[in-house]
Formats: C-alpha cells, structure tokens, sequence
C-alpha cells in the first residue's frame, strides 16, 4: 500500500490533484530514491515522535505553551501576545499533524487491520484518536470520516462537526481497547517507543483518553458524558491509575533526539515560569517548586505588586505594571521570582536578571527532587498520566457520574496529588502536609463549587509539562481565575481556539467555510462545542472566564 493515497487533507492532496488525475497518484508522487513501503514499526516509531514533538512541546515555532499561562516569554514578549498564534504561524500544526504522523498511523492502522493483528492496528488507532482529540480541541469541526481517502478519490475532504468527531471517537477507542485487551501478540514491540508494544498498557491508555474527553463534554452534554464516563472507568484494572502506566515517551538524550523542551531551553534563553505559577506554588507552599522553576539568578528584598521593584541595592525601578511574585519557601535564602504574561519589551528586558526560569528538571546538572535532575534530555514527554486519571475521577465523583458518587471525590482528589508529586520524586512527607493545608484539603471545602475548583486548580499544576491539555481544561473550567491576558496581549481573552490552516483555505476553502458557517468566524474567540457555560449546576466559580480591561 502507497503512503501517497493517504494523504488527510487538501492541503496536500489537492496539490497534486492540480497536475495530474486522481487515478494516477499512485504513480505521480513515488520518489524514485526511496522506498514507498516502509515498514509499519519504521512509521509507528516515527509517528509516534513527530506527534509527541508537535503536540506535548508547545514551546518551540508557535509558542501555544503560553495560552495556559505557565510559562511567560522574556526574549520576544510578542509570542506571550498571541501574535505567533495567527493562521499563518499555525497551519503547520494543522498540515503536519495530518500529513505527517496521523498519515503513517492510518496506514500502519489499515496494514493491521487486513493482518487481523490487533497489537499492530490497535496502537495505531488509540495515538490516532490522542491526537484526532487534540486537533479537535484546537480547532473545532475538522476533517474525520473522510481522512485519509485520497485513494477513494476524496481529496478534498469535509470538516465534521465536533460532536460527530467525538462520538466517532468514543466507538473507535471503545473497539481498539475491546481488541487490545484480547490480543496476546506483540508485533511492535521495541518500535513503540511508548508502551513497548504492551497491548494492555494501550487498552489502558485507550480508556483513559475516553475517560477525558467524556468529562470534557460534561457541560454542552452530560448525559453522554456521564455514559462514555461510565465505560471508560468501569474496570480499574484497563486504566492508567499509577505512573509505573502513564502514557510517556522517553527520550535518548543523545542531542539528536532530546525531549523537545529541554532542546528549547538549552539553546535559548526565552522562557521563565510565571506570576500565574508562582502565586499558587506560593499560596499553597507546594513543593514543586524546585522542580517547576530555577531559583532566580539575582536576588530582591521585594517585588511588589505595584509599578515599582526594589533591588538587591536598595533602588526603586519602575519597570513593571502587572503582578510580579516573589516566593521564598521556608523564608530561606533561595527565592523563585514569576514574570508577568505578555508585558512591553522594555518591561521583559528590564526583569531578566530577577526572574525564575523554567523547571530545574530540564537542565543538565540542576539541582532537584527526585531521579529528573540529571540531563534534560532524556526527561519523557507525558501523553497522559496517572495524575490526570485520578483528577477525571475527583470531579466525576463529585458530580455523580461515571458510576462514582461524592464520598469518592476525596480520595481520587488526593491521589490525583500524590501521583503527580510522585511524578516529580517529592517525598512523602512533604505530600502529606501538603495535603493538610486548609487552602489544599479537599474537606476543608465547604461547597461543591469550591471542590470542583480545588480540583481544577490542582489538575492544572499537576499538568505543567502539557500545555495543551492545560489550555483545554481552562477553556472548559475557566480555572485558574486568574489567567488572562497580558497588558500587551493582542487580544483582551485568552484564545478559545486556533485559526484554521491558510493551505486549507486555498485548496479545500469549501469545506473550510463550511466549517466556519457551523461554528462561527475563523478567529481565537468563537467557542468550539463543548466550550459553553454549564447550562445546570454544577459549575465553577467565574466560569465566564476573566478578561483584561481594555
């Protein structure tokens, strides 16, 4: 089978459609210097990075690791704006997600399938849906039922509606997981770079990706929520509910292949955590912090909230207006500084020297908890983790769906924690009283609401190296509340999705404006499905979501 047929969208395969006839791509597209069927472990391996790179960096080319508010920019404070979130910097999530790995996966997926060979097809199947699930998430209505059809003669295919993507989904992950758990073969093995080839890691992965995207539609539609719920984390035993199953892939390290953060931050010095982070590793004394941040580099006697810093020297500067933290755990010496979201240039340039950068686990040689503190290299990119896991469970409990009831909510909340900071080698002790604190306790909440926040606040720190998901959860729960944008943001809302390719709007512009009619305007405002306010409670506190004054 020729990869060429199964090019997903017009942006490629329209192209060729310019030059010759549908029938004869078979032929057209062949490069004579290299093979045009590779091995499906070869494209398994492949796919599984270039999908990895593209959706769990979110530092390098567009720079969506900043919508989520995590992270802030001093070297170029436009890219913390949203200005490198325009069409034409984002096309290439768009195209390369589809022309890239989810091609090799569909034909890695289509060669298991015809070999009856569900440890070959199913892998494939749940990394596609992973992904088909962040695009989704991103855009809104994409191409789906007809990806992947060229060799039908659909070259330019239609974009689904979110809704039907998803329901599509949940049958699609419910099959691949039913024919993981019964397959006792290993066909990819060392080539699967995740799981190894494990057939039971995936079925288990499979269920956790249904298990969030059920609970990510709880607010447009929960009665299909709380079914998908339901399915998804019936049996404990077929999901992700310890690191040792997290969803990860690890990296050589070698300088080649290095986690793709790590890459960024050794050879650039752009990035620094944020007031958004640091406000919440300080207000709730979380231990994190020294794996999160670095220390900062220049000590102040204070950073106020005001227009002004005081130096290590003593002398007023003004040289900021947004909140700009300062927490010293323990009161000791060693401090870690936050820098506001997408602040002047003048601004950024002036704060370099005093803020924190990001986490310590991704610099060779840095001092850290746990086994990361060596080379960040080798540190693995998170798919999906335990922690995620038990935080869907915590917020179905506490809403009653997925055949949890409010008395679980508790005990999933807390694991929720305690996997992450396990994650990062925290101690044990230091868990345990991080967890007794009245402003973490999930008993000291008083109402449903606030627990549903507790949860939120703490699902969003637990998921400090995936910024994609952290955007979808803040869209969904507007949580944390004090995320929003910059003074110098380009928009006075933080993006509630990204424009769609421009290479689709010139070669399948039917379908694209088809997508637009359904959805609303092309731009970083218009909600996708399931980004609606709760129509019933519960809710979250200030789930309008903040904006800035403009």
């Amino acid at each position: 089978m020729n990869r060429t047929l199964l090019t997903g969208v017009g942006a490629a395969a329209a192209v060729l459609a310019t030059a010759c006839n549908s029938d004869k791509l078979t032929t057209v597209n062949n490069n004579p210097n290299s093979p045009t069927n590779a091995p499906s472990t070869a494209l398994f391996t492949n796919a599984s990075r270039n999908g990895v790179s593209r959706w769990v960096d979110g530092m390098g080319g567009t720079r969506y690791g900043f919508l989520p508010q995590a992270f802030a920019e001093v070297q170029y404070p436009d890219d913390d704006a949203y200005t490198r979130l325009r069409a034409g910097s984002t096309s290439g999530l768009f195209n390369g997600s589809y022309n890239v790995e989810l091609q090799d996966l569909e034909l890695v997926r289509r060669r298991g399938l015809a070999a009856n060979d569900a440890s070959t097809w199913g892998p494939a199947e749940v990394l596609m849906q992973w992904e088909f699930g962040i695009l989704t998430d991103v855009f809104g209505d994409i191409p789906y039922s007809q990806a992947f059809k060229a060799d039908s003669g659909i070259i330019q295919p239609k974009y689904d509606k979110q809704q039907d993507v998803y329901a599509a989904m949940f049958t699609r992950l419910a099959a691949a997981s039913a024919a993981l758990g019964s397959s006792t073969a290993n066909s990819l093995g060392d080539a699967d770079p995740i799981y190894g080839g494990d057939t039971k890691a995936w079925q288990k992965f499979a269920n956790s990706i249904r298990a969030r995207h059920a609970l990510r539609i709880v607010n447009v539609d929960p009665a299909k929520a709380n079914t998908e719920l339901t399915a998804a984390l019936a049996d404990t035993t077929k999901l992700i509910v310890s690191n040792a199953d997290n969803a990860a892939l690890p990296w050589p390290g070698d300088g080649v292949y290095d986690n793709p953060w790590a890459a960024q931050f050794k050879g650039r010095d752009d990035f620094r955590v944020s007031t958004r982070l640091i406000t919440y590793l300080r207000d709730y004394n979380d231990p994190r912090v020294a794996v999160y941040a670095q220390p900062a580099e220049k000590d102040t006697i204070e950073l106020m909230d005001t227009t002004k810093v005081k130096t290590s020297a003593g002398t007023d500067t003004t040289i900021i207006t947004a909140k700009t933290l300062k927490y010293c755990p323990g009161g000791g010496t060693v401090c870690y500084v936050g820098l506001g979201n997408a602040l002047t240039q003048a601004k950024v340039s002036a704060l370099v020297p005093y803020t924190s950068r990001v986490g310590a686990v991704f610099f060779p040689g840095a001092t850290a908890y746990g086994t990361f503190g060596g080379s960040g290299g080798s540190q693995p990119s998170y798919l999906m983790t335990a922690a995620e896991v038990d935080f869907i469970r915590a917020e179905a409990a506490e809403r009653g769906l997925g055949g949890l009831n409010a008395a679980q909510a508790g005990l999933y909340y807390n694991a929720g924690v305690t996997r992450s900071m396990e994650m990062w080698g925290i101690p044990a002790s230091a868990i345990t009283a991080y967890l007794a604190q009245p402003a973490v306790s999930y008993a000291a909440a008083t109402t449903q609401a606030e627990k549903l926040k507790r949860i939120a606040i703490q699902k969003w720190l637990a998921m400090y190296t995936e910024p994609i998901q952290q955007w979808a959860e803040f869209r969904r729960t507007c949580q944390p509340e004090i995320v929003k944008p910059g003074p110098n943001a380009i928009e006075n809302v933080v993006p509630r999705r990204l424009y769609y390719s421009t290479t689709e709007h010139a070669v399948n512009a039917t379908n694209v404006n088809a997508a637009i009619a359904d959805q609303g305007p092309d731009n970083f405002r218009t909600r996708i499905w399931w980004d609606t306010k709760p129509t019933a409670a519960p809710t979250y506190p200030g789930s309008t979501c903040a904006r800035r004054a403009l």
